[in-house]
């Protein structure tokens, strides 16, 4: 039979596990509000400046800014946005996966990382990928102008020549139970599909003011820092979303623990006494004899 203060023990433990998963699950409520709130607001400006660049793209003259050539080549960037903490469930995991198949699906392609969060630099790190940048504790107080410093460094890169393609990959937030990972080109930009057929769309010339290079050069360094900060806080969104539903599915299976191990303390309590009395009976047989 189970020692009873080891049981007590174990109980007490499990309890101060749970009281400290409840807390984290409310605090991971609070944040994900605020992080609902912000990807909610800029989620509709993000895509509709995309969809423009890409209507735009398709009808401008390429020469005119360098994030518009369409080269081919084989160095890619890949931006891996995980968080710079655990407890969320598989929010991690399957960045970290899905980083993985991008490179063995890839392996003809010279893969660059630039890591964002602990957790995934501190894996592909030890796995000898090659990162150019890392922006480890980006949880803490990422921003808006962040954004444009990381926007700049790869439109920079890209410019340069240092690299072919430009792509991000991150938790789109769906809702607090489901995120998607996605892996989303930033450089170049896609085109709108203008091929003759069913369903392709007419060319349509637009009159730019001033002029067509000062306003692509405008949207173009705006789009990259609409693009990467939307990213960002798909991430966390989605981060604090997990975060939630992983200390809930914690908290539930610790108060079992505790039920299951509160039946197994009182049967052990109750064979304890039931021994106590049948020795006390006996004894009693034993001197009445």
């Amino acid at each position: 039979m189970a020692n009873l203060k080891e049981i007590k023990r174990r109980i007490k433990s499990v309890k101060n596990t749970q009281q400290i998963t409840k807390a984290m699950k409310l605090v991971s409520a609070s944040k994900l509000r605020k992080a609902q709130e912000a990807i909610m607001s800029a989620r509709p400006y993000a895509l509709k400046l995309m969809d423009v660049l890409n209507h735009l793209s398709a009808r401008c003259n390429k020469d005119l800014h360098p994030l518009l050539d369409d080269r081919e080549g084989n160095r890619w960037l890949v931006v891996v946005i995980t968080a710079d903490r655990g407890l969320c469930g598989g929010f991690n995991g399957n960045i970290i996966r899905k980083t993985n198949r991008v490179i063995e699906e890839n392996s003809d392609k010279e893969i660059q990382l630039i890591t964002a969060g602990k957790k995934g630099h501190t894996i592909f790190k030890s796995r000898d990928n090659k990162i150019l940048h890392d922006h480890s504790g980006w949880t803490r107080d990422f921003n808006y102008l962040k954004a444009s410093e990381i926007g700049s460094t790869l439109a920079s890169l890209y410019t340069e020549k240092a690299v072919d393609r430009v792509y991000v990959l991150y938790n789109e937030f769906k809702s607090v139970m489901q995120q998607e990972v996605i892996l989303e080109q930033l450089l170049p930009i896609v085109p709108e599909n203008m091929d003759a057929g069913k369903g392709a769309k007419v060319a349509v010339d637009y009159i730019y003011e001033p002029d067509e290079e000062t306003i692509l050069g405008t949207l173009l360094e705006r789009y990259m820092t609409v693009e990467v900060y939307r990213a960002f806080l798909e991430s966390s969104a989605s981060e604090h979303g997990a975060r939630m539903t992983a200390m809930d599915s914690a908290s539930r299976n610790a108060g079992d623990m505790i039920g299951s191990l509160s039946l197994t303390y009182n049967k052990a309590r109750q064979a304890y006494i039931t021994k106590e009395l049948i020795e006390i009976v006996n004894g009693a047989e034993a001197l009445k004899a």
